[in-house]
């Protein structure tokens, strides 16, 4: 108990040494504190416990051969009668098939979608963007139908 009270009173001390600060600021400790700390300051330290072996306190027999240390015998052996061997029948394992899978879901893709959606794009962009309006539509709806048929067909798939 001595060593629980000694590690409560240096947070304790610590604190009232931090909280001190001029001496016509510091008020006087309660008399509760001051017999804590004097009754810290005169305890005194116990001795370090020391390891007493079980032989040095007579409780081990000395040891001759075996394991006979605290006062144990040594373990006596089993002896047993042997056991006949009876011949074992085995039935032959039973052969285990594993189920069919079950067939892989088609993936769900956006191809005719995708390619509409980009040659109405292409065209919209091509007409706006060209001096020849027909000749730029038709080009830009033959690309953006091309490229969002591509894009429908690899990238915009949904995985059952």
């Amino acid at each position: 108990m001595p060593s629980i009270r000694r590690l409560l009173m240096i947070p304790a001390v610590a604190l009232a040494a931090a909280c001190g600060g001029n001496d016509r600021d510091a008020q006087p400790l309660d008399a509760g504190l001051r017999n804590d700390l004097a009754l810290a300051a005169s305890s005194q330290q116990m001795p370090p416990l020391q390891y007493v072996s079980p032989m040095e306190q007579g409780y081990a027999q000395p040891v001759a051969y075996g394991n006979q240390a605290y006062g144990y015998p040594a373990p006596q052996p089993v002896y047993r009668q042997p056991v006949q061997a009876q011949p074992v029948y085995r039935a032959p394992a039973p052969v285990r098939r594993a189920p069919a899978p079950a067939p892989a879901a088609e993936p769900i893709r956006n191809t005719r979608r995708d390619a509409v959606i980009g040659a109405t794009a292409g065209a919209v962009i091509g007409a706006t963007t060209s001096r020849d309006k027909l000749k730029g539509a038709i080009i830009g709806a033959a690309a953006g139908g091309v490229l969002g048929g591509i894009i429908g067909h690899t990238v915009d798939v949904k995985r059952p």
